[in-house]
C-alpha cells in the first residue's frame, strides 16, 4: 500500500490511497472460507460448496468491503500520526479516475482534504478585555419581589372592573339599529382582558364597568386584523368572522381581578423554605444573592463575546478552502439544497474560525471537562427551570434526578459539554488577560447587549 499527500497551497489537500492485491487478498479469501461454511446451497453438503461458485456470488461484494475497510482505517491513520487539522470529511476527489475491482491490479483511490489554516492563538496579561459586573439594584430587587407575589397569587372576584381584569360575559350581534340580530351570533360566558385590546376607544368602553352592566363594541375593530382572537372571543369558526362588521353587546357576568400574594413570611417560605429566611429584610437580601450570581453569568457571557471578538480581530483574516467546504457543507445537506449552501456558508466560516479559534485557546489552557463538571451545568439549568415558576427552595436531591434525566439525552449531553467548556475556559481567561472593569446597571447592560 502507498498513500502520499499532496498540500500545495497548505488549505487544499489531495490524499492518494493505492491498495494493493496483497493488502486485501488474504483477508478476502479468509472471509469467503467462512462464507462457504456457513453457506447452503441445494444439491451441496454443508462447506461441501465449490469456492469458485462462492468467489462468483460474493468475491465483488466482498472485496469492495475489504478495500473500503482498508481505506477508511488508513486514511485516519495517516491523517492522525501526522497530524492534519482536517475540517469535515475527506470527499472523493475530481480527479478520481474510474477503477475496476474486478481486476487484480492496483486499486488507487483520490480524496479531497479540507485542511485548517496555519495560525496562532493566544492570551497573556498584555491583553486586555473589558469585563462587565451588573449592578443589583432596590429596582431589580423590587421587580423580582413582585415576581414572587404575583407567581404566588390568586384570582378574585371585583365589583368594579381596573386594570388587567378578566371579564366574563354574554354577546349578542347586533343590527343596524342597535337591537339583537335574530339568527345572529350569540356566545356565553365569553371572556375578554381589555388591556389587551388594540384599539383604544374600544378598550376605554369597559373603563369602570360593573357585573349587570350591557356594554356595546367592535370586537372587528376591538382586535384589527386578528380574525383568531375575534373567532375565539365570539367561540365560532375563523371563516365565520372574515366579513363580520358589527357591533355587539356584551353583558358582565363576572370581573376577575389578579390579586399578588402579600409580601410576608408565607411568601418568604414558598420561595425559599420554611424558616430560611425571616422577614423582610432577609428575603431582600436572599434575592439579590440570587440575582448577583445569575448576574455574574451574564457577565460572563458578555466577557465571552467580546474575547471571541477581540481574538477574531486578533488573528485575523484567514484563509479557507472554501470550494472544498462547500461541497462538504452540500454533502452534509443535500435535502436543502446549494441555496441553502449559498445562504449559510459566510456564516458557516465565521463560526469555524471561532472554533479553531477556541480549539486552541482551550488546548492551551489545559481545559478539560469532567464529568463532575457536567452534573453541575445541568442542575444549574434544571435550578434555573424550576427558578422561573417560583420554585427556589428545590431541594438538592430533587435537582440531581432532574439533572441525571437531562443528562441521558444525546442532544442535551453535547450542549452541556459545550456550555462547560465555555465556563471553565471564561474562568480561567478572567485570570489570564487584564480586566478592564466596568459596572453598569441592567438596563445597560441589556441596551449593550442589543447593540
Amino acid at each position: 500500500m502507498n498513500i502520499t499527500f499532496e498540500n500545495a497551497d497548505k488549505v487544499n489537500g489531495l490524499m492518494t490511497i493505492t491498495i494493493e492485491k496483497e493488502d486485501y487478498q488474504e483477508k478476502v479469501e479468509k472471509t469467503l472460507k467462512d462464507y462457504r461454511k456457513r453457506a447452503n446451497v441445494p444439491g451441496f453438503r454443508p462447506g461441501m460448496v465449490p469456492m469458485g461458485m462462492i468467489k462468483k456470488q460474493y468475491g465483488t461484494a466482498v472485496k469492495m468491503d475489504e478495500v473500503n475497510r482498508l481505506l477508511g482505517e488508513k486514511l485516519s491513520e495517516y491523517i492522525r500520526e501526522n497530524k492534519i487539522q482536517m475540517l469535515g470529511e475527506p470527499l472523493p476527489s475530481e480527479k478520481q479516475e474510474p477503477q475496476d475491482i474486478e481486476t487484480d491490479g492496483p486499486l488507487t483511490f483520490m480524496f479531497d482534504i479540507a485542511v485548517a489554516p496555519e495560525f496562532t492563538a493566544e492570551l497573556t496579561a498584555k491583553d486586555k478585555i473589558d469585563f462587565y459586573t451588573i449592578k443589583v439594584d432596590d429596582k431589580l430587587i423590587d421587580d423580582q419581589v413582585q415576581m414572587y407575589a404575583s407567581q404566588a397569587g390568586e384570582m378574585q372576584k371585583a365589583d368594579v372592573f381596573s386594570g388587567n381584569d378578566t371579564l366574563t360575559g354574554d354577546l349578542r350581534q347586533l343590527d343596524g339599529e342597535g337591537n339583537t340580530l335574530e339568527g345572529g351570533i350569540t356566545t356565553e360566558s365569553g371572556m375578554i382582558m381589555p388591556a389587551y385590546i388594540k384599539d383604544e376607544e374600544q378598550r376605554k368602553l369597559f373603563d369602570g364597568c360593573k357585573p349587570g352592566d350591557i356594554i356595546t363594541f367592535n370586537p372587528k375593530k376591538a382586535y384589527p386584523d386578528n380574525d383568531a382572537e375575534v373567532a375565539a372571543l365570539l367561540k365560532v369558526e375563523k371563516d365565520a368572522v372574515k366579513d363580520l362588521t358589527s357591533d355587539f353587546s356584551y353583558q358582565v357576568t363576572e370581573i376577575r381581578h389578579f390579586q399578588p400574594a402579600e409580601v410576608n413570611q408565607q411568601l418568604f417560605d414558598r420561595v425559599f423554605g420554611e424558616g430560611a429566611v425571616n422577614g423582610e429584610k432577609e428575603f431582600r437580601e436572599k434575592i439579590a444573592d440570587m440575582l448577583q450570581a445569575q448576574l455574574v453569568q451574564n457577565s460572563d457571557y458578555k466577557f465571552l463575546t467580546d474575547l471571541r471578538a477581540y481574538m477574531e480581530k486578533k488573528v485575523g483574516e484567514l484563509t479557507f478552502p472554501e470550494a472544498l467546504l462547500k461541497r462538504v457543507m452540500l454533502q452534509n445537506n443535500k435535502d436543502k439544497g446549494a441555496d441553502f449552501v449559498e445562504k449559510n456558508f459566510e456564516g458557516s466560516i465565521r463560526e469555524l474560525k471561532w472554533h479553531l479559534i477556541k480549539e486552541q485557546l482551550v488546548a492551551a489552557n489545559e481545559i478539560k471537562v469532567e464529568e463532575e463538571d457536567l452534573k453541575t451545568i445541568a442542575k444549574e439549568a434544571v435550578r434555573q427551570q424550576f427558578a422561573q415558576y417560583g420554585m427556589g427552595n428545590v431541594p438538592d436531591d430533587v435537582l440531581e434526578q432532574y439533572a441525571g434525566e437531562q443528562l441521558k439525552k444525546r442532544e442535551n449531553l453535547d450542549n452541556y459539554v459545550d456550555r462547560a467548556v465555555d465556563q471553565k475556559l471564561v474562568e480561567k481567561l478572567k485570570t489570564v488577560v487584564k480586566l478592564n472593569e466596568k459596572s453598569v446597571t441592567l438596563e445597560e447592560f441589556n441596551k449593550m447587549m442589543r447593540g
